[in-house]
């Protein structure tokens, strides 16, 4: 029994009321107490229980000295709360009720509970009595509950199943669909019936399910199938006792899953055909042991043993790896990576045969016991077919070496030695030589590789002619001889001694033929025993023969063109001692038809500046005695060798421009051998080239004057320098210009122009003439012999020839178009002076 505290100030309670005080706080677990609140608002604790202590840890005196001391026990998140009930109460005096959390001294935190019934005293003070329990243990239970039930409601929610509660009947009494696929509402299941809303087959089913669920107490499953807006699903229901006459269903959509095992059925029918059909080995063996649970139809094939010979029997049992070291491997690569494809191992058969085999395996669960689902793959022959695509690529390399060394090389004796040499490392043969048959020398060995254990044939030779006769007979017909065994083939007596000279146990010999005779042998010895050969190194040898006659034929063929060569020699030098005495004497002549065409054109133009001189005079004379005719049209009847000779002015004329047009023709013929002998002679210097075409324009007058013809000048001022000589360049200018004067009939109008492209000039002149065929173009700047009916002469056919040997020295381009029209455009480029060029004093 708690001990009661009585305050040591006077009582201002009624004894009774402690007394019952007392009995009260005998039996409760908290404290009890009064306050005595007076109308001056001091407040008095008359009497406080002693369990103070035990929730307090407090002694009841201290609280009932300073009362104030539980507001610091309160918890900081709930004096706010604590503060404001004892105010309401305080000021309205009606019931107090308070539930809060204190920290007791030693750190021990408590849920309390607080309530008080104030009761007015005569005097009108109010007495407060009032009880504060410890509630610790239900709010703990009430927070577990509450955990609990959120977790249950969490769960609750994560289930995307929709739930039901069912009575016995078959009415829904209520229903949880969120996460679920529900068309219809709440309202519209709540209350109704399972016939009203299902189907009947539906409805039967699921009464049923309520009904034994209900009677046996226990978890009950029905499927059922229902049709949806996405078309008929499955569902499963599971029903519980979840209240007296009533069930809770929980409904699931098991559509995917049926579909998922009508798939996994699906896959389980295709992979016993699968297995049972394939054509190659499967077999489910145990992971640890290798014991084999099945094996297919193609096992029993693959390795002999029949189905109950080979389950329950281990690989090692039953002798199956070649390699037991390849089991091992097998282990280490499933456990490292689950599976193993394609390992090619050596297989072992029932018989002893050994076959090669590729293996494929899986690990996989067989009810709890992990188990390697394995695939052998026959890849024996496949093998041996490598091995002899192989073979046949080593024989095709073999033999396209061969042919193009004996392209490539003259050297017999080199192409031999190496093909015997590569065709006994193809074979892996003790030895192979290449003997000669010839009519004089007899049998000799030319070439030879041999194993160092083995004696070697190179240069023997006999001429015993019986035995060289019984040796050709061996390869006559161009047959190839295989000897497998020599014990086994009649031989002569030399023949024999001959093999066992030689320690040859098997021979493989191709003849060599040359213009259908049998000109030598290539051959094979097995010295180590007798030796099977195969059917590849037959048909090697036999497409080696004809590279080796071929080099042999190409060896002779190059003998004889030496011997023609050293003949052709021979030739050659006497030709060429005959050229070399020829082309002096051509040079002597071309040296004499210099000297006669300078001479000859040195006294041609002599004699016509001579001629133009006298007629020149005669003309002047003519003109300086009144225009008078120096000769009449009357006749003379007495010649006198001292009189003047009667000639007209026109005709005098006409013997000047032809002296003119010779005297032109000669200076250009000596100007082109010049420029032909020596090259031409240029000065290049920076030009301006209108001040050039001023003084070009000074010469051209009279010509244009006479020709009624117009020439235009298009030249920018600002033209930059040109590197030319000036003289040179205004001689091209003068020929082209003339050139379109006497081409054209008088009126004719002409064009120059220059403009600047790529460090270039060009420059146009451009005429409103007659035009001019592609040919004509093409050829009007060559040096050719003129048509007598060609418009341009040969004088000016050799000027122009001369205008494009100077543009072409300064580095330039010279050419013609023919307008569509009418006219021509001659052209040509000269290069711009450069700034050093530009500088030079």
């Amino acid at each position: 029994m708690d001990e009661i505290v009585k305050s040591p100030h006077k009582p201002d309670v009624q004894p009774e009321k402690i007394t019952l005080l007392e009995t009260i706080a005998a039996n409760l677990p908290g404290i009890i107490f009064q306050i005595l609140q007076r109308q001056d608002g001091s407040v008095f604790i008359p009497y406080i229980s002693s369990g103070c202590e035990y929730l307090y840890e407090l002694k009841p005196e201290a609280l009932q000295v300073d009362f104030q001391v539980i507001y610091n026990l309160i918890h900081p998140q709930d004096i706010k709360a604590f503060v404001k009930s004892i105010t309401i109460c305080s000021t309205t005096f009606k019931p107090w009720h308070w539930e809060g959390r204190i920290i007791t001294p030693s750190g021990k935190l408590k849920w309390i509970q607080g309530s008080s019934q104030p009761e007015r005293q005569e005097e009108g003070d109010f007495l407060w009595n009032g009880l504060i329990l410890d509630i610790t243990d239900r709010k703990k239970a009430e927070e577990k509950l509450q955990e609990s039930e959120a977790r249950y409601q969490a769960i609750l929610d994560a289930i995307p199943d929709l739930m039901f509660r069912i009575s016995h009947d078959g009415e829904y009494l209520d229903l949880k669909s969120e996460g679920a696929n529900v068309i219809l509402s709440r309202e519209e299941i709540v209350g109704k019936h399972v016939q009203e809303l299902l189907p009947s087959d539906v409805a039967t089913i699921s009464l049923e399910a309520i009904a034994k669920t209900l009677d046996s107490g226990t978890l009950q499953t029905c499927e059922y199938q229902l049709p949806t807006p996405l078309g008929i699903r499955d569902y499963e229901a599971r029903l519980v006792v979840s209240g007296e006459n009533e069930v809770l269903a929980i409904v699931r959509d098991i559509t995917e899953r049926k579909q998922a095992e009508i798939a996994l059925q699906n896959l389980a029918q295709k992979f016993a055909k699968a297995f049972s059909c394939s054509p190659d080995s499967i077999t489910i063996s145990t992971l640890q042991e290798g014991r084999f649970i099945e094996v297919n139809d193609s096992f029993v094939e693959l390795a002999g043993y029949q189905r109950d010979e080979a389950i329950g029997k281990t690989s090692f049992e039953l002798n199956l790896w070649v390699n037991d070291r390849d089991r091992l491997n097998l282990l280490q690569e499933l456990q490292t990576t689950g599976v193993v494809r394609n390992l090619e191992v050596g297989f072992r058969q029932k018989f002893g045969k050994i076959i090669t085999t590729l293996l494929s395996a899986e690990v996989i669960d067989l009810d709890g016991v992990p188990c390697i689902l394995a695939v052998h793959h026959d890849i024996t022959e496949r093998k041996r077919v490598e091995a002899q695509f192989l073979l046949s690529a080593q024989r095709d390399r073999l033999l396209a070496e061969t042919l193009v060394r004996i392209r490539s090389s003259l050297n017999l004796e080199e192409i031999l030695q190496i093909t015997v040499t590569e065709v006994r490392q193809f074979l892996q043969t003790d030895r192979v030589f290449i003997a000669l048959n010839n009519a004089k020398l007899g049998v000799r060995t030319l070439a030879e590789s041999v194993d160092p254990k083995y004696p070697s044939v190179l240069g023997w030779s006999t001429n015993d002619e019986a035995y060289l006769q019984e040796l050709r007979n061996l390869l006559k017909d161009n047959l190839v001889r295989v000897v497998e065994d020599i014990t086994q083939v009649a031989l002569s007596a030399k023949v024999k001694a001959h093999y066992k000279k030689f320690q040859s146990k098997a021979s493989l010999a191709v003849p060599i033929m040359l213009d259908n005779e049998l000109f030598g042998a290539l051959i094979a010895n097995q010295c180590s025993g007798s030796r099977d050969w195969q059917p590849i190194e037959i048909d090697l040898l036999q497409q080696m023969s004809e590279p080796v006659a071929i080099a042999i034929q190409q060896s002779q063929i190059y003998q004889k063109l030496a011997e023609l060569n050293t003949n052709l020699e021979h030739q050659v030098e006497e030709r060429t001692a005959q050229l070399q005495h020829k082309m002096q004497e051509v040079e002597t002549l071309h040296r004499i038809k210099d000297v006669v065409l300078h001479t000859v054109a040195h006294d041609l133009r002599t004699s016509v500046m001579g001629n133009l001189m006298v007629l020149k005079n005669l003309l002047n004379q003519g003109m300086a005695s009144g225009g008078e005719e120096l000769i009449t049209n009357a006749p003379c009847p007495i010649p006198n060798p001292q009189s003047p000779i009667p000639v007209s002015r026109s005709i005098i004329e006409r013997m000047i421009q032809g002296n003119d047009r010779q005297l032109a023709m000669i200076n250009s013929l000596l100007e082109m051998h010049s420029s032909e002998k020596q090259g031409m002679n240029i000065k290049l210097e920076p030009v301006q080239f209108n001040i050039l075409l001023e003084g070009m324009f000074t010469q051209l007058e009279p010509m244009l004057i006479q020709n009624q013809a117009t020439l235009k000048k298009l030249v920018p001022t600002d033209l930059p320098l040109i590197m030319t000589d000036g003289t040179l360049l205004q001689k091209v200018l003068i020929t082209l210009i003339t050139y379109s004067l006497q081409n054209n009939p008088p009126g004719l109008n002409l064009t120059l122009s220059a403009t600047v492209e790529r460090r270039m000039i060009r420059i146009q002149i451009q005429d409103d003439g007659v035009v001019m065929s592609k040919v004509e173009c093409d050829r009007l700047f060559d040096l050719h012999v003129r048509d007598p009916q060609d418009c341009c002469s040969t004088s000016i056919g050799l000027k122009m020839y001369l205008c494009r040997k100077a543009i072409e020295s300064h580095g330039g381009e010279i050419g013609v178009i023919s307008n569509r029209k009418r006219g021509l455009t001659f052209w040509f480029t000269l290069p711009l002076a450069t700034s050093s060029a530009t500088n030079r004093p």
